[in-house]
């Protein structure tokens, strides 16, 4: 059992920003910013599940075969497994919490199958 994450830490990628606002054993809380026209790669995670609230914008999620539009204050649920990633295909910022939960939290829990950056 085991969270990588600390309140604090931030990251600057391609697509935005993350924070972590909150942790504990089995689970991490971050704000994360998508900038207009970006997305996350498609990936999936073997040791965690993720909850999405949009708190800021509308984004495009796909959750497995399935794309589907969240507005502010809507939410979805990523099993552990499942492949999903999200866009912002506006032209304003659109934030979201995730709130990840499980026995293993890191960034290392990261498969991903498509990426926009050439990341592997």
């Amino acid at each position: 059992m085991a969270n990588n994450y600390k309140r604090g830490d931030k990251d600057t990628r391609p697509w935005g920003t993350w924070e972590v606002l909150d942790g504990g054993d089995k689970h991490c809380v971050k704000r994360i910013m998508v900038t207009p026209g970006n997305i996350l790669s498609l990936q999936s995670h073997d040791h965690r599940a993720e909850h999405w609230i949009i708190v800021k914008g509308e984004a495009l999620v796909t959750l497995g075969e399935d794309k589907i539009v969240k507005k502010e204050n809507e939410s979805v649920y990523i099993p552990v497994g499942t492949k999903h990633r999200i866009q912002n295909n506006t032209k304003e910022n659109m934030e979201f919490i995730e709130v990840q939960t499980g026995d293993t939290l890191d960034e290392n829990d990261i498969i991903r199958y498509e990426d926009s950056y050439g990341r592997s």
